[in-house]
């Protein structure tokens, strides 16, 4: 008896073994000549090109903001180990420019190689899944067209036994990727079907901004609740976010055309090229897009934001205080902060007040202490608008002093706790690529 049911169990599972080798296995796409540049019509092209800017391609697939762009070799840091992005330049060896758009198509909406081989969800095929045949066709159009073609082998993945076995990626995608095309939803208008075609789609929000489970899908009943990122924060898009006034449609079109919001902040961190190398070339009609889309799920109702109780607390909060000798972080923040970080009567756009932005109001203290460190680069923020990095000025009691200040006056969220450490491990970080 008890042999009968031995043989039962190994004969189920030679079944299953033998059926999961049927989905997993993908046949090769024959490769072709890379297309003549001249036979695509440019305004396809152009197309490809915004719509690559959109899904920042540029900044997974270059390794550095020195390096070739689109030649691949950049590190992505995950909990599993360190994922390497493709060279996707149309060099025949090491890129793609012996792959058919069938090919190219195959990849973006499923996660398969030229070759059937499964692709690491690094790459979010899960979101350019949704993308429409056009859209691709242009994509390709404008690699195969216009990138130059740069010969970079790919490095080598670091990733332990056995999860550098590809073929066990046909399991995580059965279990969690949804590989459907967009379907608007009927109930809502064209414009907030367009912002959610894009946010979902090619600028995949959620890779960033929803929490992933352990074995790295994104969460889907918590999306856009925000996730850590690159070491950094990236907040929630929804009505959990913590910034003092909420984020409207007009606020999320502001962000993304400029960089910067009156109420809320700057793009920083790894959400800096999304904005200035990215996302901003859309049409500004597909800007508002986005920003209904997202206003919409943030819910805020329409509001003077310049009379929220928020912005009414935080300009009171920046009259200046005759005992500000008296504590260490409101001493330093006088003396490093206010002269630029400081309203009269008035919310600063450029200048965020910090009563009010996100990064003092998350649960998590590192974009804050990434900003104090290494301040913003011309080409993150508002254009035009820098700020100083006081990493070298500062040592690491100093910034959680002035953070454990911020936090204290000018929100009613808990204290962080070890801020001091947070900042040593921060400032031990090496910096972002881009």
């Amino acid at each position: 008896m008890i042999g009968r049911v031995l043989v039962g169990i190994a004969a189920i599972a030679v079944v299953g073994v033998i059926g999961f080798g049927i989905y997993a296995w993908h046949p090769a796409i024959a490769p072709v000549a890379r297309p003549a540049p001249n036979s695509f019509d440019p305004a396809l092209v152009e197309k490809g090109r915004v719509l690559a800017a959109a899904g920042y391609c540029a900044t997974c697939h270059t390794a550095s903001r020195d390096a070739p762009p689109y030649a691949g070799n950049y590190a992505m840091k995950t909990d599993f180990g360190t994922i390497y992005s493709s060279n996707i330049t149309p060099e025949p060896e090491t890129g793609i420019g012996t792959w058919s758009e069938a090919a190219f198509s195959r990849a973006m909406r499923a996660g398969i190689g030229q070759k059937g081989e499964h692709l690491f969800p690094a790459f979010p095929y899960d979101h350019f899944s949704r993308i429409t045949d056009e859209d691709i066709s242009a994509l390709y159009a404008y690699i195969m067209s216009s990138v130059p073609p740069v010969k970079a082998v790919k490095q080598t993945n670091e990733l332990p036994f056995p999860l550098d076995l590809r073929i066990l990626q046909a399991g995580w995608k059965l279990l969690f990727a949804d590989l459907h095309p967009f379907v608007p939803d009927p109930d809502k208008p064209a414009e907030w079907n367009r912002g959610a075609y894009l946010a979902e789609g090619i600028a995949h929000c959620g890779a960033c901004h929803t929490p992933r489970n352990r074995l790295g899908a994104e969460q889907k009943d918590a999306q856009y609740e925000g996730a850590p990122i690159d070491n950094w924060y990236a907040p929630p898009l929804t009505a959990r976010n913590p910034s003092g006034v909420p984020w409207r449609a007009a606020d999320f079109h502001d962000y993304l055309a400029t960089g910067a919001t009156t109420y809320h902040g700057a793009a920083a961190g790894p959400m800096a090229p999304v904005v200035h190398a990215g996302i901003r070339q859309l049409p500004d009609s597909d800007l508002w897009a986005i920003g209904i889309y997202l206003g919409d799920i943030v819910g805020a109702p329409p509001a003077d934001e310049g009379q929220s109780p928020a912005v009414l607390a935080a300009l009171q909060a920046e009259a200046p205080q005759a005992d500000y000798r008296l504590q260490e972080g409101q001493r330093l923040y006088a003396t490093a902060c206010a002269s630029c970080h400081y309203n009269s009567g008035e919310i600063v756009k450029g200048r965020p007040d910090l009563g009010i932005n996100s990064s003092t109001r998350l649960s998590d203290p590192a974009n804050l202490i990434h900003v104090i460190l290494d301040g913003l680069r011309t080409d993150q923020g508002m254009t035009g608008i820098v700020m100083p990095a006081f990493g070298h000025a500062l040592d690491d009691g100093q910034v959680a002093a002035i953070a454990a200040y911020l936090r204290a006056t000018r929100t009613t969220e808990r204290p962080w706790p070890d801020l001091e450490k947070a900042v040593a491990r921060i400032r031990a970080e090496p910096p972002l690529a881009h």
